[in-house]
C-alpha cells in the first residue's frame, strides 16, 4: 500500500533539515577550527604600511613590545610584519595571512601555558597554524608543582610550535635538559599536555653523577623521556656505559627514582676492568643497579610499559 503524498513529502523535508543541519554543524566547526589559527593584535598597536593590502608592520608604544594571540599562544616582539596574499586584502585573507615577528635588539618571547620560548625571530602561517621560531631559540617548560620535577630547558637551531595541538618540534643541535638528566638529537618532539620528549637522529642521553652513583649514558635509535617521572625508554642499537661498564641491548628502560634499568633482547653487559661477563638468559633480561654498579641476568620476562612513552594521538 502505498503512503499518501502529503506524509512523504513531510518525511523528505524532514530528511533535507537534518541533512541541512549536519552540514551547517560541519561548516561551522570548520570555521571553528579555522578561526583558531586566526592572529590577532592589541587593540592599542601602532603601525605603518598598508593597512588595507598589505604589508602592515606593527609596533608597540613608548619602546614597549607588540603583543598578538593566536588560539592559546602570546606572543610579544618589537615589531610585526602581517602580510596577505598576492590580490587578497588583509581583513579577507583570514585563516591564509602570515606574520613575522622580529626582535631587533630585543627578542621574541612566545608563551603556551607553562611553556615560555623566546628567540631572534618568528615566522607564523594561519594556514598551517605553525609559528616557527629561529634565531638561537631556547624553551622553558615548568612542571605544575613543585613536586612534579624539575623544568625543562630545551635549546635548538629552530623550533616550531603548532597552535593546533600543544607538541613542539625543535631541529638542529638539540639540547633538553631537565635536572640531572640532559638529552642531546637532531630532532625533538615535545608534548606538553604528556610531558614527554622523543629525541631522533643519533640521540643520546646522559645521567650526571650523584653521591650515589657514577655518571653514565645511554645511546640508541630513539629516546623517550617522560619529564614529570624521570623516565627513559631508548630502542634500537642500545648501549648503555658507566664508569668501565658496557651493556647493550636492544632496548632499555629506566627508572630514575629507582636507580634502574631494564636491558632487553639479546643483552650483554661486559667489565672492562674486571674481564667480566654478565648475558642475559633466554627470554629473560638485565638488570643493572645504577647506584650500586651491579648487573644481574633474570630469567623472567620484562615488558617495558611503551604506552606510557606514547605522544597524544599515537598509535
Amino acid at each position: 500500500m502505498k503512503k499518501p503524498f502529503g506524509k512523504v513529502q513531510a518525511s523528505t523535508l524532514r530528511k533535507r533539515a537534518a541533512f541541512s543541519i549536519v552540514a551547517a554543524l560541519l561548516v561551522t566547526g570548520a570555521l571553528a577550527a579555522n578561526t583558531d589559527r586566526i592572529l590577532r593584535f592589541e587593540s592599542s598597536a601602532s603601525g605603518q604600511g598598508d593597512l588595507r593590502n598589505g604589508p602592515f608592520t606593527y609596533s608597540g608604544k613608548d619602546g614597549k613590545p607588540i603583543k598578538a594571540v593566536v588560539n592559546n599562544v602570546n606572543i610579544a616582539a618589537p615589531t610585526a610584519t602581517l602580510s596577505a596574499p598576492t590580490g587578497e586584502t588583509l581583513a579577507s585573507a583570514e585563516g591564509k595571512r602570515t606574520a613575522l615577528f622580529s626582535a631587533g635588539a630585543g627578542q621574541v618571547d612566545v608563551v603556551r601555558g607553562r611553556l615560555t620560548a623566546k628567540g631572534g625571530q618568528l615566522a607564523y602561517s594561519e594556514a598551517t597554524g605553525q609559528g616557527v621560531l629561529t634565531g638561537t631559540p631556547s624553551a622553558v617548560f615548568v612542571p605544575a608543582k613543585k613536586d612534579d620535577g624539575d623544568p625543562v630547558n630545551i635549546q635548538a637551531g629552530q623550533m616550531s610550535l603548532d597552535v593546533d595541538n600543544n607538541m613542539s618540534t625543535s631541529t638542529g643541535s638539540v639540547v633538553l635538559v631537565s635536572g640531572n638528566q640532559t638529552g642531546k638529537a637532531d630532532k625533538l618532539v615535545f608534548d606538553e599536555d604528556k610531558e614527554i620528549g622523543v629525541l631522533t637522529g643519533t640521540p643520546s642521553i646522559s645521567r650526571a653523577a650523584s653521591a650515589k652513583q657514577k655518571e653514565f649514558n645511554i645511546f640508541g635509535d630513539e629516546t623517550r623521556v617522560v619529564t614529570k617521572g624521570k623516565l627513559l625508554y631508548v630502542r634500537g642499537n642500545v648501549k648503555l656505559t658507566q664508569g668501565t661498564s658496557t651493556t647493550t641491548g636492544d632496548a632499555v628502560y629506566y627508572n630514575d627514582e629507582k636507580n634502574v634499568a631494564y636491558v632487553v633482547g639479546h643483552a650483554v653487559s661486559t667489565d672492562s676492568k674486571t674481564g667480566t661477563t654478565v648475558r642475559a638468559l633466554s627470554r629473560g633480561y638485565l638488570e643493572q643497579r645504577t647506584d650500586l654498579g651491579r648487573v644481574r641476568a633474570l630469567s623472567r620476562a620484562f615488558t617495558i610499559p611503551a604506552e606510557q612513552f606514547k605522544l597524544t594521538g599515537e598509535k
